[in-house]
């Protein structure tokens, strides 16, 4: 039946036109934005899950450059730990010169009191960042380091992870002044005997920093391949396919312009119906 008054192939080439060009414009900002998901009212449940993982990806990058920071400041403190180590060393070989009988004592004692001048300075001196690990209470007033390390997330419960580095408070442990100052060969002796002691104290200093800076480096490295993955995983979520979205727009264009069409031939149907009344 014809009508007058109601174009029906009108109104359903005119619905198909309006669902074409809402996906064209759809498809467009795809390519402009580069995202399907822009904003809530595009997924909800996906929006949110990417905002989520949008938010831990950036504490987890703020999280690396810490752990970077105290990486570096427990690298000091191990430099400043073997540098205390290497003087000892050296004290320990001037003693061990010493046993003998024509030796210079007196000029002996002299260069192992500049070697301990220069250990007390080394522990005073080795810090970063105002932190040092060589000193008594060095951090703030406390012995103690930390830097958060990671947050781990359980559903909607996030529990923060800490590393905490400990001072070797080598100003306290190491008693340079306990050594025996060498007179003769005999004190030379004893002072030969007890320097080992000190050194077992700087080099389980060192060790001690050593791995407390191998394990902040290893969780570095961790926490900037987790924020890797996190960006990935909402690229994953929200980002456009280039190639999908420009076959679908050249698809969608071609749709357009026969929707126009279609909707100009059912325009003009109307106008056939004139032809029924002529004589």
């Amino acid at each position: 039946m014809s009508s007058i008054l109601t174009n029906s192939s009108a109104v359903v080439a005119l619905q198909t036109l309006k669902s074409i060009n809402s996906n064209l414009s759809k498809t467009q900002n795809e390519i402009s934005t580069g995202k399907t998901i822009n904003s809530a009212k595009d997924n909800a449940a996906l929006w949110s899950i990417a905002k989520t993982m949008e938010s831990d990806q950036d504490v987890a990058s703020t999280i690396q450059k810490n752990l970077n920071v105290a990486a570096e400041t427990v690298a000091t403190a191990r430099t400043g730990a073997e540098d205390v180590l290497d003087k000892l060393s050296s004290i320990k070989k001037l003693m061990a010169s010493a046993n003998r009988s024509d030796a210079d004592f007196a000029k002996i004692q002299t260069d192992i009191n500049e070697l301990k001048d220069g250990i007390t300075a080394t522990i005073a001196g080795t810090q970063a960042n105002g932190v040092n690990l060589l000193s008594t209470n060095g951090v703030n007033g406390a012995a103690t380091y930390t830097v958060l390390g990671s947050l781990d997330r359980s559903g909607t419960t996030v529990t923060a992870s800490s590393i905490t580095v400990t001072s070797v408070d080598l100003e306290a442990n190491l008693d340079l002044a306990s050594l025996t100052a060498i007179t003769d060969q005999a004190t030379a002796t004893t002072a030969l005997g007890e320097i080992d002691a000190l050194i077992t104290i700087a080099q389980d200093g060192a060790t001690a920093l050593g791995a407390k800076g191998s394990r902040i480096e290893a969780q570095s490295k961790f926490v900037g391949k987790l924020a890797d993955s996190l960006k990935l995983g909402v690229s994953a979520l929200v980002d456009a396919d280039m190639e999908e979205s420009s076959a679908r727009l050249q698809a969608l264009q071609t749709q357009q312009q026969l929707g126009i069409q279609a909707l100009s031939i059912a325009n003009q149907a109307p106008s056939s119906i004139l032809s029924l009344f002529r004589g």
